[in-house]
């Protein structure tokens, strides 16, 4: 571990009831870092964030501030704040005073409060918004004055839980922009959780991928995207092919009743596997022409590129791609070493990658906004 080290979770459980919500993470995370903790509803990143807050105290393990176990501390004694999804703003105080809020309580002088609450206001462009009432502004500026009260204290962590969720897509990608943009500019660690694929790619500089109340990977957006450790991250992180394999040797894998190219190795001869390909990586080619034929299924215009859903042998595949397919069409498929990622067999093995009850309905019943998470 290195000496940028601001928290250190060591050995976290925590249990609700019977319910064994986290058990024994073990997480560090560098001063002026943006982590986030992603992952679906219920699988802890909320609760691992409470802990982190002094919120909620674990039942097992130390919480570490700069080399000091903090158990016990309140959370108006470490040295972070939450901003929540509910915003949580007075509505009898202004602008001004929501921001200048904590100040007060810490009984600093009228003008370094004046002086710190401009600030922050420009900070979140609001600078002319001092009077405003708080009610009569848009979710998302009064997201911004949440961000400017949190800020205003000076904390040397930043907790944000699911902040954005309230927004609309275009202001979500936009406050998207604008708070990694603070983030650089202050140099101070944010903690985002969330459960938005997409937000946590754009947004961090490491990603914590959680289900089931444990830690599945941590890496760079690029490195988890790229190199999933199991199907559960290669699932949840962007679209994915996942198939059953056998590393025959070194470099080769089967899958789909044919041998392939790969550039993975270190794995035992004839070793099952699960292969991963992502749909922008495949090149569609005339059936005659390709490592695999298949027939298509269903084509969705997406805007960039179609969503082409290829049967081959029984298995679904999901193609990416600009050309155009029709339903029926037989066609052929590509692909090239580097796009295929051989992966260890998991718990999660067989539970996802295949798009037979793949539809966009489906997709947007499977994740209610208003689930509570934990």
């Amino acid at each position: 571990m290195d000496n940028n080290v601001i928290i250190d979770l060591r050995n976290i459980s925590v249990k609700f009831g019977e319910e064994q919500v986290l058990r024994n993470i073990n997480l560090y995370i560098r001063d002026k870092e943006f982590v986030t903790l992603l992952g679906p509803s219920g699988c802890g990143k909320t609760t691992t964030l409470r802990v982190i807050a002094g919120f909620l105290e674990p039942d097992e393990g130390d919480v570490v501030f700069d080399g000091k176990r903090v158990n016990g501390v309140p959370p108006h004694k470490r040295p972070v704040n939450t901003i929540f999804q509910r915003y949580a703003l007075f509505p009898h105080l202004n602008v001004y005073e929501n921001v200048a809020f904590g100040l007060r309580l810490r009984k600093l002088p009228e003008s370094h409060i004046k002086a710190k609450t401009a600030e922050m206001l420009e900070l979140v462009n609001l600078k002319g918004f001092n009077r405003r009432n708080v009610a009569s502004l848009s979710g998302g500026q009064q997201q911004r004055v949440a961000i400017a009260r949190a800020l205003a204290v000076e904390p040397r962590v930043l907790l944000l839980d699911e902040p954005l969720g309230a927004l609309d897509l275009k202001l979500r990608k936009d406050m998207q922009v604008e708070l990694k943009s603070m983030q650089q500019r202050l140099g101070i660690t944010f903690i985002y959780v969330t459960h938005d694929q997409e937000e946590a790619l754009s947004m961090s500089d490491t990603i914590v991928v959680m289900d089931e109340g444990e830690i599945q990977q941590i890496g760079t957006p690029q490195g988890i995207y790229n190199e999933p450790k199991n199907a559960f991250v290669a699932d949840f992180i962007g679209e994915s092919n996942i198939l059953d394999g056998t590393m025959r040797r070194d470099l080769f894998v089967d899958f789909s009743g044919k041998r392939f190219k790969c550039l993975d190795k270190g794995f035992e001869k004839n070793e099952p596997v699960d292969v991963v390909v992502r749909p922008e990586d495949v090149d569609v080619v005339a059936a005659g022409e390709g490592m695999l034929r298949g027939t298509v299924t269903s084509v969705t215009f997406k805007g960039v590129h179609y969503e082409i859903i290829v049967d081959i042998k029984g298995f679904k595949w999901m193609i990416q791609s600009t050309e155009n397919q029709n339903v029926g069409d037989e066609i052929g498929l590509d692909i090239e070493p580097d796009a295929i990622h051989i992966m260890k067999k998991s718990v999660y093995s067989g539970r996802f990658g295949d798009y037979s009850s793949f539809s966009e309905e489906f997709d947007e019943l499977s994740d209610p906004e208003e689930e509570e998470d934990i």
